[in-house]
């Protein structure tokens, strides 16, 4: 892992000349090492920061002038926390040297030590020094391997959310096809829908996404009426009424038992009740009916006036400003008519162009 790091550069400080020297000479000499020396932590410091790993063992004295050993510890340590650091010690003073390995030094060894101790406690701090660099090399690998692992899991979930739209608007669109005088209307009330809800300042995100889905299949249910009826280019009959009324709860029931449209079905269900409670399937009224049905009403009617039709033309937005504010409150909720009209007509106008290739 660590394989082009060479553990074979010491540093050593110490205040005493004689002991810098003998220690530089056995590590050079003995160990195959190459050493550098300092005399005070100041300078010792100045030179760590330079090289930083450069260094795989560092030996300091504890009681020196300008930088002691206790501050070039804390110095290094701050820079690198798996710097191996040894202290050396008089005999006298053990006790500062357990303190320094209780802030972070490796170990420590007295003066006057023997050569034989002095080149197997460098031996042992340098395989501490590729343990805890082969450790951090692997965290950061882990890390890396980890974030990768991560963009292809979302990558893949995009691909396959992407795919899920897409069958869902291909499902749509043949729905559409199937009744000649609503081709492409899913995909615009949907448009139609979003906006409303932007206009509404709906910002949650799952939300929004649940909007969405609901308002493109709201007529999903209608795989369940007889062609004889969705096709009927006339009045429908009574009778056709009531089979026609049915779609709503026939929607409801196809996708309630699928996970990710469970909650979609509910406004799917509701998305032909009325503010006053005269709608169906249930009659419910005012705020019994889920918010997204009632954004849903508005958009819905936004784009049946507004798009052609076999019997008429499409109408202008200035018929749909009528329609909502003649039935605010009975067919439509009082807030979301607000919402419609935080946008001017005009600018609804230029809205709707942009939606000119889905279907009309």
């Amino acid at each position: 892992m660590l394989e082009n790091v060479v553990f074979d550069k010491i540093m050593v400080v110490d205040d005493e000349e004689n002991i810098r020297i003998l220690v530089k000479e056995i590590l050079e000499e003995q160990g195959g090492y190459r050493v550098d020396a300092f005399k005070n932590g100041k300078e010792a410091l100045n030179q760590f920061l330079k090289a930083k790993d450069d260094y795989a063992v560092i030996m300091s004295d504890i009681k020196m002038p300008v930088m002691d050993g206790m501050e070039f510890l804390k110095e290094v340590k701050a820079v690198n926390p798996d710097m191996v650091i040894i202290m050396i010690s008089a005999l006298n003073d053990i006790n500062s040297a357990i303190t320094a390995m209780n802030n972070g030094a490796y170990t420590y060894i007295t003066k006057p030590f023997k050569i034989s101790e002095l080149l197997l406690v460098i031996r042992k701090a340098i395989e501490k020094r590729k343990l805890l660099m082969e450790n951090r090399q692997y965290q950061k690998n882990l890390e890396i391997m980890v974030e990768d692992k991560t963009i292809e899991l979302k990558k893949a979930y995009e691909e396959l959310n992407d795919i899920y739209e897409s069958t869902l608007t291909a499902l749509v669109n043949a729905l559409d096809a199937r009744d000649t005088e609503t081709e492409g209307h899913s995909e615009r009330v949907v448009a139609y829908t979003m906006e409303l809800a932007k206009l509404m300042d709906i910002k949650d995100e799952e939300f929004l996404n649940i909007l969405k889905t609901a308002a493109l299949l709201h007529d999903i249910g209608k795989i369940g009426i007889e062609d004889s009826i969705l096709r009927k280019p006339g009045k429908l009959t009574d009778e056709e009424w009531v089979q026609m009324k049915t779609h709503p709860v026939l929607g409801y029931k196809i996708i309630k038992n699928i996970k990710q449209l469970n909650e979609a079905a509910q406004i799917v269900l509701h998305h032909h009740e009325k503010y006053d409670g005269t709608g169906y399937p249930f009659g419910l009224k005012g705020e019994e009916i889920p918010i997204g049905s009632r954004i849903f009403a508005v958009a819905d009617t936004i784009d049946a006036m507004t798009s052609d039709r076999p019997y008429r033309k499409a109408l202008p937005f200035e018929k749909v400003a009528d329609e909502l504010k003649n039935f605010k409150g009975e067919q439509f909720d009082p807030d979301v008519v607000d919402a419609f009209f935080e946008k001017p007509l005009d600018e609804w106008k230029e809205f709707k162009e942009t939606l000119k290739n889905l279907g009309n």
